[in-house]
């Protein structure tokens, strides 16, 4: 039976998280930013948004239905780390805060590498199939240390993943329109295919799951994984292409005016310029 158990380990995360986000536009953005206001109210709703979504998914009842239950609340959560929460949190960056944390030449030089389309593709669709496998998920569920750092790293390859699309700064840009949906159809396929294994399988892949108490009576730990691969597929798709419709629509609306593909600065960032990271 479902008890409630805290989480101590998860608020910490959010309130290191949320906090630092707080301290650095107070204690940094007056420097940084000079007479400007350090974030604008979407960015600071955008971050607070992608805080609540870590937060929800990784606390309890997600967490204890995920970790010990059902692998399809498996699936949701991770859905929330990786398609909702990242690019809520890069939206919520302002430019000077990126430039402030990514100055020191080692992570520049990792950032630039990464978040190359090309680069952040392979790597990320790399590590969504490794994520998948039986002996992955026997490991998240049976090391609580690696179950935290196979949390971590979902947030931190889909912030990679994001980057291409939704990045505030000119020196490390996003894509073009066209480039943004190519880019984000190539990352709604390859998850397909392990949505479809666990869609169309005969038998239960992850043993931890199938020895799992039953919280649902209908769902029996082969209904349980076909359910996971139907969010996997369904829910996932959705979310990337609902993006694709939105930057398509933009896309449209800016062609129509004659205006420069621009929409994103206009609400998430500030019209002053910035000074730009430099290779020292």
């Amino acid at each position: 039976m479902l008890r409630y158990q805290p989480h101590p380990d998860v608020w910490l995360l959010v309130v290191a998280l949320y906090g630092g986000y707080l301290y650095a536009l107070s204690a940094w953005g007056p420097r940084l930013a000079p007479g400007r206001s350090p974030a604008s109210r979407s960015q600071v709703a955008c971050f607070t948004a992608g805080v609540v979504a870590l937060w929800i998914a990784a606390d309890y009842p997600v967490h204890d239905l995920a970790e010990d239950y059902l692998y399809s609340v498996h699936m949701l959560q991770h859905m929330a780390f990786q398609l909702i929460a990242p690019p809520l949190l890069i939206m919520g960056m302002p430019g000077w805060l990126l430039r402030r944390l990514l100055s020191p030449r080692p992570v520049q030089k990792a950032v630039r590498f990464l978040t190359r389309p090309l680069t952040a593709l392979v790597v990320v669709n790399i590590w969504v199939a490794l994520s998948h496998t039986p002996a992955f998920v026997a490991t998240t569920v049976g090391n609580g240390a690696f179950h935290l750092f196979a949390h971590i790293a979902i947030v931190g390859f889909s912030l990679i993943m994001w980057w291409p699309v939704l990045s505030p700064l000119p020196e490390l840009p996003h894509l073009s329109y066209p480039g943004r949906m190519a880019y984000l159809f190539a990352h709604s396929i390859v998850p397909t295919v392990p949505a479809s294994f666990l869609t169309f399988t005969t038998r239960p892949l992850y043993e931890a799951y199938a020895a799992a108490p039953r919280v649902v009576s209908i769902l029996d730990p082969l209904a349980d994984q076909q359910l996971a691969g139907l969010i996997m597929k369904i829910l996932g798709g959705f979310l990337i292409w609902g993006v694709i419709a939105v930057l398509f629509f933009r896309w449209h609306a800016e062609e129509e005016s004659g205006g420069p593909d621009a929409l994103y600065w206009r609400g998430l960032s500030s019209d002053v310029p910035e000074p730009q990271l430099t290779s020292r």
